[in-house]
């Protein structure tokens, strides 16, 4: 059995021998083809899971690179009380070899979660505990380059390789829960629904795939007609963006093509937001202009997303952005805000940087001029290339804890029983529509 032979394999590299500490740094600077019921479970499952957590009052960005080496920084928002306003810091804690080839694909367990996964074209995903700095094991389940992984929980993680599979792990044991094939040739990007019930897929056949992640099976699948290689829910979980080259398709839940976006430059990178100020919903697209363009979506699904800003500052193509709510630190002004969302790109300039999303108005809006936002924080790596990025909670502010006290951060154990169900407790390989 394939689960076997991974359980085996993720505790050997996981012996005394293999096991190593993290080391510190010095302190210095279409119409989707499918059958009804599939159609009907998609419906069925765009309500977003709920989230009561309490936001982190800082942060740890991880980020890897062509050269092997895994980056790991605090970061920390403080009063400022000089420019009045917030003084957001990057403080390196390690930088290391992680893998024995390029690091492709980084992610961190959310809302409190401690692990950490890196994934290599050395066809291994490691597994790291990021409170104790510590490599847990690898996980070689995998015949193929990792290109992408995620936690949909934090008793989870989905993993997309170029052996054409995603396979899904039991973030406790490391168990293999399902494995989902269907692509011929590698997966390019996956990403599942904020109900956390089903997932999409889109690869080098051109084909994008739906799969039911509670049944282990493949619901749908369409021809694209060209090679997608990224692929993002809205935060809605009513829509989705499919990215090829500098286009971007947008889709309904219902999987009708809305519009086709033409971005100016080839892209790299795309993630969803909600604005800290106003409603709606905002779509980064990193690219070879070395900007991270921000683009509004509009209430009225008939009109087409346009750029409204421009998060500048690298000086080569951006590579990767992740987004993290944040708390910040009280202040004594009236209608101080209570929380912000940051925004953290990679690019292979080799630095990393921090944008406070707050610097965006509610009002600024498609027909404005494009605001040009600077970086809050960065880092440089001095010439590293970096591939990938993610962030992590760090601590809890004292008065948002007591503020909410369903949950406290960091007990891992107890909220991972009501994770689990529905999703399984052996190895199951998916069923795959080939009507695609």
């Amino acid at each position: 059995m394939a689960t076997v032979t991974s359980i085996k394999r993720a505790r050997l590299a996981s012996s005394s021998k293999e096991k190593k500490k993290i080391q510190p740094v010095a302190q210095n600077d279409h119409h989707l083809v499918s059958s009804t019921k599939g159609k009907q479970r998609a419906k069925q499952s765009t309500k977003p899971a709920s989230d009561d957590t309490i936001l982190p009052a800082s942060f740890k960005v991880i980020a890897g690179s062509y050269e092997k080496l895994l980056y790991g920084f605090d970061g920390s928002v403080s009063l400022d009380e000089t420019k009045d306003g917030y003084k957001f810091e990057l403080q390196p804690i390690f930088v290391f070899p992680a893998h024995v080839s390029c690091i492709k694909a980084v992610a961190a367990s959310p809302n409190g979660g401690k692990w950490l996964a890196t994934g290599s074209a050395d066809e291994v995903i490691k597994v790291w505990d990021l409170r104790r700095k510590k490599e847990i094991g690898g996980l070689m389940h995998h015949e193929g380059s990792i290109t992408q992984l995620q936690f949909p929980s934090r008793s989870h993680l989905l993993s997309a390789s170029e052996d054409g599979s995603l396979c899904l792990f039991h973030a406790r044991d490391w168990v293999v829960l399902r494995t989902l094939k269907g692509h011929k040739g590698r997966v390019n990007s996956m990403a599942v629904h904020p109900s956390n019930k089903v997932a999409l897929s889109v690869g080098k056949d051109n084909t994008l795939r739906m799969w039911d992640l509670m049944r282990g099976k493949g619901s749908a699948s369409t021809k694209l007609g060209k090679e997608g290689e990224v692929v993002r829910w809205s935060t809605t979980g009513l829509s989705f963006v499919v990215q090829s080259k500098n286009t971007i398709d947008v889709f309904t839940v219902d999987m009708v093509l809305r519009h086709t976006i033409t971005h100016p430059s080839r892209i790299h990178t795309i993630r969803f937001s909600k604005r800290v100020y106003g409603s709606g919903e905002l779509l980064l697209v990193g690219a070879e202009d070395k900007k991270l363009s921000i683009y509004d979506i509009p209430d009225d699904p008939e009109k087409m997303p346009t750029v409204i800003a421009e998060m500048t500052g690298h000086s080569n193509r951006v590579k990767a952005v992740e987004i993290l709510p944040i708390a910040l630190p009280r202040s004594t002004k009236a209608n101080a805000p209570l929380s912000t969302i940051i925004l953290c790109t990679a690019s292979s300039d080799g630095k990393i940087h921090v944008y406070d999303l707050a610097l965006l108005p509610a009002d600024q809006k498609a027909g404005s001029e494009v605001l040009q936002i600077s970086p809050v924080a960065e880092y440089d790596t001095k010439g590293t290339r970096l591939t990938c990025v993610t962030i992590a909670d760090g601590e809890a502010l004292e008065h948002a804890s007591s503020a909410n006290g369903k949950r406290k951060r960091g007990d891992e154990d107890s909220e991972q029983e009501d994770e689990d169900e529905g999703w399984g407790t052996h190895e199951q390989e998916a069923e795959h529509d080939e009507s695609g």
